[in-house]
């Protein structure tokens, strides 16, 4: 059988998410010792056991919420019982054993998945800035030079038309989005695809100036009308920490994209907010 951490690694490098399960505490009777572990993709296949039975289907159920809160956690389940309820201080499981078992769910994946479009300057340095900070970044560009000069700070590249990566691959639901492809023309024809196909990112920024965005928002409004959701929109991208070369644009935009992951909506400084505000209902 193939080694958990060895799965852990090759499925993280498809940027997989994962929950690993471990057994943490045994009281009395039952199969789940103590250090027994199981992996669970977003996929809901499972390598390794926690003890089989009731508490097996019941834990490969929970890292559903695992992955959908992308927190870790622990539990405590009694083996005894006809059905499934919640006592106090235990889940009770329809197990014979009687014992008791404390299972550690553990989440395993980024914060967050940022896609970036354009591979010059800015996305580049973006890429550098955010490595740390624990995003899993995928850089698109239809321009295989520029993607050749990635560096390892991205996890995924690929050179695809910008468009055509997302009717291709598609986007995951709540992910991060920066748009600064080499156009704007280019840059346009991405959000198009993200309001027609009702993608929901927790995040969009587009690197524009005020007057471009503001010929676009007139387009858009005309195209989709001015219900289309606009509050996790961002451009002018970043926040208004001063400095225009690459790396301090990228600075600013991995500021800005920090302040939507922690829930800081008091932050007074995004440059979207300096816009009229007839043109982007601010958030």
């Amino acid at each position: 059988m193939q080694n958990i951490y060895e799965k852990i690694n090759e499925l993280r490098k498809l940027g997989k998410d994962l929950v690993l399960v471990t057994v943490t505490e045994k009281e009395g009777m039952g199969p789940a010792d103590v250090g027994k572990k199981m992996l669970v993709d977003e996929d809901n296949n499972a390598l390794g056991t926690v003890g089989g039975g009731a508490i097996e289907f019941y834990a490969r159920e929970k890292c559903k919420e695992v992955l959908k809160e992308r927190r870790s956690f622990s539990e405590k389940y009694l083996l005894s019982g006809k059905e499934v309820f919640v006592d106090k201080e235990n889940v009770v499981l329809p197990m014979a054993c009687g014992g008791k078992v404390t299972l550690f769910y553990e989440f395993v994946g980024p914060k967050q998945y940022l896609y970036i479009f354009g591979a010059g300057h800015c996305g580049a340095a973006l890429a550098r800035v955010i490595k740390p900070l624990g995003f899993h970044t995928t850089i698109i560009d239809e321009r295989q030079i520029v993607i050749n000069q990635l560096d390892d700070s991205v996890d995924i590249k690929v050179a695809e038309g910008f468009v055509d990566y997302i009717h291709n691959h598609g986007l995951r639901e709540n992910a991060y989005i920066v748009v600064c492809t080499p156009s704007h023309t280019n840059d346009y024809h991405v959000l198009n695809a993200i309001l027609e196909q009702k993608y929901k990112p927790a995040y969009f920024g587009m690197l524009c100036s005020k007057k471009k965005i503001a010929e676009y928002m007139e387009k858009a409004y005309e195209q989709f009308g001015h219900d289309i959701k606009l509050d996790n929109f961002y451009s002018p991208i970043g926040l208004s920490i001063g400095g225009n070369s690459p790396e301090e644009i990228a600075i600013s935009i991995a500021a800005e994209i920090l302040s939507v992951y922690y829930g800081k909506e008091d932050i007074n400084s995004h440059l979207r907010d300096t816009l009229d505000k007839t043109i982007l209902p601010k958030k």
